[in-house]
């Protein structure tokens, strides 16, 4: 009988993988591309538990979409390791890269930002945050730190100011040493104790409001309010605000570092099809199923997109011009009105109001962002809609 280790080690190298990934090799290739799809072997991590309901049977394929040129060649060039497709609670068509498939899960890297969002506008909804109010209100600890005195509805925006940089390779950036103080990385002397610590030695870099600066520590500060006004860790109200209302046929998972804390920023893991259960509630009104899981206002406001004036500085105005950012989800500021939410190596959310449908993306990129994969990746999903999309005689 083979042993389950020598399987391991078999699927590993199969991946391209020769030793045991570490915490300052998982999120680089090659061995990002098993670390995703095991990243609780490799991080710790908390459930986000689901109701129980049963897996929806059958895998679709991707014979509607036959007629796009060389699909299968290029989903394999952008490293994809699942791609489905979802109108009006429908799957049209899936497609999973050997080793893969629908009932695994793969790291969201920052579509966790987007789940966080639905999260803090639930707790909005209920009067238990108001969005005009300070972030110090709800964590004192925040209090002469760089988001202390920046509005709740400012992160949101991701216009609130810190001296942070999310230069994701760079060893001397802010985003390194907040992965340290996670335990995404190898700690260094002095570096805080968990990610609540990194949080409270932000300092500001200019007054808030003024222009979008995207940032990870944004999400991870309001992973704490909502911890602060629930009582609640993280991961439980992920599973209580969303998860467990989405009819999920999976439990997600989400990274905690040492002190237990939730990367709210980037730690969830599910599988393609719940996700898409996700963009179904967003393009449902804030309702899935029957169930009302936020409100049809803050789902409105979000897929109306933010001031594209302030994003005017980001890198992604080149291939989408009217990029803005809302509630952490992005406005491509186009005229399908599409709203996504991203994460580095390749992962999408993709809504598409105009023709109610759900795009769900996992990839494995070689390098963590740029502007030809986006651009890339906007091209397929637009071949993609174009097939999706019903017929006026549809409709």
């Amino acid at each position: 009988m083979t042993e389950p280790q020598t399987v391991v080690r078999a699927g590993r190298a199969a991946l391209g993988i020769t030793g045991n990934p570490t915490l300052d090799s998982w999120q680089a290739a090659p061995d990002n591309r098993w670390v995703f799809r095991h990243v609780e072997e490799t991080l710790p991590s908390a459930a986000v538990s689901r109701t129980s309901v049963p897996d929806r049977a059958g895998t679709r394929g991707l014979d509607r979409f036959a007629a796009i040129p060389r699909l299968t060649g290029r989903l394999e060039d952008l490293c994809t390791d699942a791609l489905l497709v979802e109108r009006g609670g429908e799957v049209l068509g899936e497609w999973y890269a050997a080793g893969f498939g629908p009932e695994r899960t793969h790291l969201l890297m920052s579509v966790s930002k987007s789940l966080c969002g639905i999260v803090l506008g639930a707790l909005i909804d209920e009067g238990l945050v108001d969005p005009a109010q300070t972030a110090d209100r709800y964590v004192p600890a925040l209090a002469g730190a760089a988001y202390g005195d920046a509005t709740v509805q400012q992160l949101l925006d991701m216009v609130a100011a810190a001296d942070y940089s999310e230069d994701y390779v760079d060893p001397r950036s802010e985003v390194q040493a907040h992965d340290r103080a996670a335990r995404w990385r190898e700690p260094l002397p002095g570096d805080p104790e968990d990610t609540f610590a990194f949080l409270t030695r932000l300092t500001r870099s200019h007054p808030h409001g003024e222009r979008f600066q995207y940032c990870s520590a944004v999400t991870d500060t309001l992973g704490w309010v909502v911890e602060a006004v629930t009582g609640n860790r993280y991961a439980d109200e992920l599973s209580n605000r969303l998860w467990s209302r989405l009819g999920a046929d999976h439990d997600a998972r989400v990274s905690v570092d040492r002190g237990g804390c939730a990367i709210a920023n980037g730690g969830v893991s599910c599988t393609a099809r719940d996700l898409a259960r996700v963009g179904r509630l967003m393009l449902g009104g804030g309702s899935i199923d029957g169930r009302r899981v936020v409100s049809e206002r803050w789902v409105r406001q979000t897929l109306d997109g933010g001031d594209p004036a302030l994003a005017a500085a980001s890198p992604n105005r080149a291939v989408l011009p009217g990029l803005s950012y809302r509630n952490q989800w992005w406005s491509a500021g186009n005229e399908r009105g599409n709203v996504y939410g991203v994460g580095i190596h390749g992962q999408y959310l993709w809504l598409d109001p105009l023709s109610d449908t759900v795009i769900v993306k996992f990839s494995t990129l070689p390098e963590p962002v740029g502007a030809e994969a986006l651009r890339a990746h906007v091209e397929l999903f637009g071949e993609l809609l174009a097939v999706a999309e019903p017929t006026d005689q549809a409709r």
